[in-house]
């Protein structure tokens, strides 16, 4: 840390003044500085009156100094708003491209080369703002499927993550901060399991946080120790072919395209039967060895939703 910033204290007098590494983490991640590196903030009381000032100036003209003061003594008594409107509200000058919003979640993913390579284009421009990103990625058809327009079989949702993986990687080091991105996997999906354990292959996926998307049905069957069918979407092929089909609830099936039947479920073609409990010890063996996967208790987590009526949550916010 430099002999100037250890030299500066805070703009309000309290009890408690900052450590060193608050003020090494302020210079280092908020601190706005042009483009040679030289401070812009010459105190954290600067850098408070900008945010204050850029939060105040969307209020019509003569209320912008009431709010101004009021938003400048929360930011002075304590009040911490999220990190990218400390690094970017009022920097428009110096990082015009750049946003206040900490964290977005993706559209959904569509199952086709065009919607992969959109939602990738969409990462980037997102991550290049500064912002974290969380995507659903079990909307992908499992490796091995068949693909007709391409007269071949894909490699599955893994691979293509990579892709957003080495994305994210490199227009962060380009940014000069890391990347977050959130990766969530439906517990039904055929490549679970290749999911759960992605992170014990050296290097892969470290721009992802992982959670596993987990229904009241999957614990249900952990408990009474049931099967637990891996299936996708069936196409018409695949129905046509005689394979075995299940009807599960998929959600968003129209807006995809999968077939729904007058009880709102999907065909699903099932492409391995496994056990709720191995699946179970699975995850926990991977989050006690990497911390990953989180999980995510989805039934709930739309159960709670105020949006209820107008969407249904499947990824967050890293």
């Amino acid at each position: 840390m430099t002999a100037e910033v250890t030299a500066i204290r805070p703009s309000f007098t309290g009890d408690v003044p900052f450590q060193e590494a608050s003020l090494d983490i302020w210079d280092k991640k908020y601190r706005l500085k042009d483009k040679h590196g030289n401070p812009v903030d010459e105190s954290i009381g600067d850098t408070y009156r900008r945010v204050a000032r850029a939060l105040a100036d969307v209020e019509v003209p003569e209320k912008r100094e009431h709010w101004f003061e009021r938003f400048l003594w929360a930011l002075e008594n304590g009040a911490i708003p999220a990190g990218r409107i400390m690094s970017n509200a009022g920097a428009q000058e110096h990082k015009p491209a750049t946003s206040t919003i900490n964290c977005t979640v993706s559209a959904r993913i569509k199952d086709s080369m065009d919607g992969i390579l959109s939602a990738v284009h969409a990462a980037g421009l997102t991550l290049k703002a500064g912002c974290g990103i969380g995507y659903e990625f079990s909307t992908l058809r499992p490796k091995g499927a068949f693909v007709s327009g391409a007269g071949a079989y894909t490699s599955g949702p893994l691979p293509f993550m990579d892709i957003f993986d080495k994305a994210c990687f490199t227009i962060s080091s380009a940014g000069g901060r890391r990347g977050a991105q959130m990766g969530t996997f439906d517990i039904g999906h055929p490549d679970v399991i290749e999911f759960i354990r992605a992170k014990r292959e050296d290097g892969r996926l470290r721009q992802f946080n992982l959670s596993c998307l987990i229904t009241r049905d999957f614990m249900e069957a952990v408990k009474n120790d049931d099967d637990w069918d891996l299936v996708f979407p069936a196409s018409r092929a695949d129905i046509e072919a005689g394979e075995s089909i299940v009807y599960r609830r998929i959600p968003n099936a129209r807006e995809a395209g999968y077939e729904v039947n007058e009880d709102g479920l999907t065909p699903c073609r099932v492409y391995k039967t496994v056990k709720a409990r191995r699946l179970w010890d699975v995850i926990m063996s991977s989050t006690y060895d990497y911390a990953e996967p989180g999980f995510i208790l989805i039934d709930e987590v739309n159960r709670m939703n105020n949006n209820w009526f107008c969407e249904e949550i499947r990824a967050t916010n890293p």
